[in-house]
């Protein structure tokens, strides 16, 4: 089994909060953890549609039934059940009652938001992240092969070729997930719509560029786009926010949790072809920033993490602020060094008046060197 990096953040906040909600993307790994994790927990899936009617129709009842120290997992399809979870908590007052389990971030977030504010700690599983695999002796030794396989938990663990785990996988995410969030009539224009995503991606995001290339309105491109947000598909990254030039890029950068899922989309058929594919570098780079939220994530903390471009075109693939101390990274596919790498970087310098000790290149390469202008970061390490 694969040690998530989370476990010890879980198991503290446990102690904190009468309820804990695990959030993340449907098989991300969040039910295999929490088994393991609190094993003296009773587990209940409400995926399970016997168990589901029980907490529909007599929600009460069903928490006396299961008792306390309880794992609900897919807790969003008994909605019910979170007013009587917080008549529980108020009655008893003590920590790790309840742990929640969802995939449907904004169906799980509404319901904890109505019911149990300030009763709840909310923490955010994604698929495998590099220093997970490392310590399981799992990360590929190949970067195309991990940039092509992605971090999903069955993939290592059924061994299952991405070819036919992904397309099964957004199979199921399509008839299921996306139609229970939204009213989505013609399922295969959303598919359409995801594959026109996943040719942006870490590209700056133009709404109305995306919506006619689809043929669907801008309105409903935003809409789909909450849609993938709020099921751990894709995420923004946002422009940095202070001001350190007047003409700053307003528009988010579009990005996915998995890199598997984006040359799925693609249609990359193997790592060879990804080798030599026109967004290889785009590729490598949203794993990297995916990579840099998981480690906020699964610290239980709120990454603040941008990128900046100004209106000359200069740009820093990625700004974390960690303390008020702000770091600089430039994110490069080549696996050898090359001085042009830290050329936005010097431009971003002289703007932001940073010192050479916070500029970073993550490239593809494995070896680790500080120069004059910044220091070069193996992804391996990342």
């Amino acid at each position: 089994m694969v040690t998530r990096n989370i476990i010890n953040k879980i198991r503290q906040i446990t102690t904190k909060f009468p309820v804990v909600a695990l959030t993340g993307t449907r098989q991300c790994g969040k039910s295999t953890l929490l088994k393991n994790c609190f094993s003296d927990y009773r587990f209940i899936s409400l995926e399970d549609l016997d168990i589901r009617q029980l907490a529909l129709s007599d929600p009460r009842g069903f928490l006396n039934n299961f008792g306390d120290h309880l794992i609900i997992d897919e807790a969003q399809y008994a909605p019910q059940l979170f007013s009587y979870i917080q008549t529980k908590v108020d009655d008893k007052n003590e920590s790790g009652m309840y742990i929640l389990s969802g995939s449907h971030n904004f169906l799980l977030m509404e319901k904890i938001s109505q019911s149990l504010a300030g009763r709840c700690a909310i923490l955010t599983l994604a698929p495998f992240s590099i220093s997970e695999m490392k310590a399981a002796s799992l990360l590929p030794n190949d970067l195309n092969t991990w940039l092509y396989k992605g971090g999903y938990p069955r993939i290592y663990d059924k061994n299952i070729d991405p070819a036919d785990f992904f397309p099964n996988y957004l199979r199921t995410y399509i008839e299921r997930d996306v139609r229970q969030l939204r009213n989505i009539g013609n399922v295969t224009l959303f598919a359409k719509f995801l594959k026109l995503c996943a040719a942006r991606v870490g590209q700056m995001l133009n709404i109305s560029s995306l919506a006619n290339e689809c043929g669907i309105s801008t309105e409903t491109a935003n809409s789909w786009i909450s849609v993938l947000e709020t099921s751990y598909i894709a995420f923004m990254l946002r422009p940095y926010h202070k001001n350190f030039n007047k003409r700053l890029v307003k528009s988010p950068k579009m990005y996915f949790y998995d890199t598997g899922l984006v040359c799925s989309l693609l249609e990359i058929a193997d790592a060879n072809q990804l080798a030599t594919h026109y967004l290889r570098g785009e590729i490598f780079e949203n794993m990297i920033v995916s990579e840099t939220f998981k480690q906020f994530w699964f610290q239980g903390k709120e990454p603040h993490i941008y990128f900046w471009r100004d209106s000359n075109q200069n740009e820093v693939d990625m700004l974390i602020e960690t303390n008020g101390q702000l770091n600089a990274y430039e994110i490069k596919s080549g696996a050898t060094m090359n001085s042009d790498f830290f050329a936005g970087l010097k431009t971003f310098r002289r703007t932001a008046d940073l010192p050479a000790e916070q500029c970073f290149v993550i490239y593809g390469g494995d070896l680790e060197v500080q120069t004059t202008d910044g220091k070069y970061l193996s992804w391996r390490n990342w």
